[in-house]
């Protein structure tokens, strides 16, 4: 399958990239490539290097990539390691970092890949093929509890503990028609009929569990504010709350290092933290109108962005 890239809010993307002085650009998900393509068109000047921890993805960014030749650069790993990925294949100063995070339209589109709850398939969920987890393992093997808390916390569903508690009840279970069907019968019939497919957030929560989507984000986040130079920026491309609020809660953390402290405790001159970003907006920006009608996938899409401060 075409490994196409439709870039989400490609012109905001560009627009907050292209003050960043001269260097090394980091698209930390580079899917397709479809962004890389339009910052590497806008800034002649720039090098980039792409990672993606999905395999197809890889090979497709280094075909849409190699009419550029030394200027870009495209790896296999996950956004975790990015402080190591950076020292071990690139050289120079990093003046912007972009996660486009969630998932591809490749990945959704591919019914082999098990991410759709639309087609029937085996229970996969892989963003890397070569890790051992899978979502048929998550399913048939996690006690009914652990099912429970990933579908309330990263499903954010209501009726997380009837879904497992049917799961356990109907496994072994090998294939998305299956789980689609036991979640469907764990939902009350009202509900069914109302805010979209009744399987969505449960997906949502077993992919994000397979990929460790959160935690890896979390990590990625944390190494990239220290990876840039000073003007440089970091961009985040989020499709749902939870991720949206980490990105938030750091973005916010970083650019007041004091906020959480209580305002009654007097912190000690030399125990203050300076800054490290200014936040470019205080609110997420929205994809255009246009956009979402052009492609309604990225209708739930939120960018943040902040700019590294010089180090006092």
């Amino acid at each position: 399958m075409e490994f196409a890239h439709h870039p989400v809010m490609g012109r905001e993307v560009v627009e907050l990239l292209q003050p960043v002085p001269r260097g090394l650009l980091v698209d930390a998900t580079v899917g397709g490539a479809g962004h890389a393509r339009l910052l590497l068109d806008a800034r002649p000047d720039l090098r980039l290097l792409g990672i993606d921890r999905d395999q197809r993805a890889v090979a497709a960014a280094r075909s849409a990539l190699a009419p550029y030749g030394k200027r870009a650069l495209v790896v296999h790993g996950g956004f975790e390691n990015l402080g190591t990925i950076i020292d071990e294949t690139s050289e120079g100063e990093i003046v912007g970092i972009l996660f486009d995070l969630g998932m591809s339209s490749p990945q959704l589109d591919d019914p082999a890949r098990g991410f759709s709850y639309w087609a029937d398939a085996p229970l996969d969920m892989r963003m890397d093929s070569a890790q051992s987890l899978t979502a048929e393992e998550v399913v048939n093997t996690y006690p009914q509890m652990r099912l429970t808390a990933l579908i309330a916390e990263y499903g954010e569903e209501r009726f997380a503990s009837a879904i497992a508690r049917k799961i356990v009840e109907a496994r072994p279970l090998h294939t998305t028609r299956e789980l689609v069907d036991v979640v469907k019968s764990a939902i009350p019939a009202p509900a069914r009929r109302r805010g979209g497919h009744p399987a969505r957030r449960t997906f949502q929560a077993i992919r994000m569990e397979v990929n460790r989507e959160l935690p890896h984000l979390e990590a990625g986040l944390d190494e990239s504010v220290h990876l840039l130079a000073p003007e440089g920026r970091i961009l985040v491309l989020s499709y749902h709350s939870l991720e949206d609020r980490m990105v938030k809660e750091r973005f916010v953390e970083w650019a007041d290092p004091g906020a959480g402290e209580p305002a009654r405790l007097p912190v000690p001159a030399a125990q203050r933290r300076n800054p490290l970003v200014r936040l470019l907006g205080r609110r997420a920006r929205r994809p255009r109108d246009d956009e979402v009608r052009a492609n309604p996938r990225a209708s739930s899409a939120r960018l943040r962005a902040a700019e590294k401060l010089p180090i006092a």
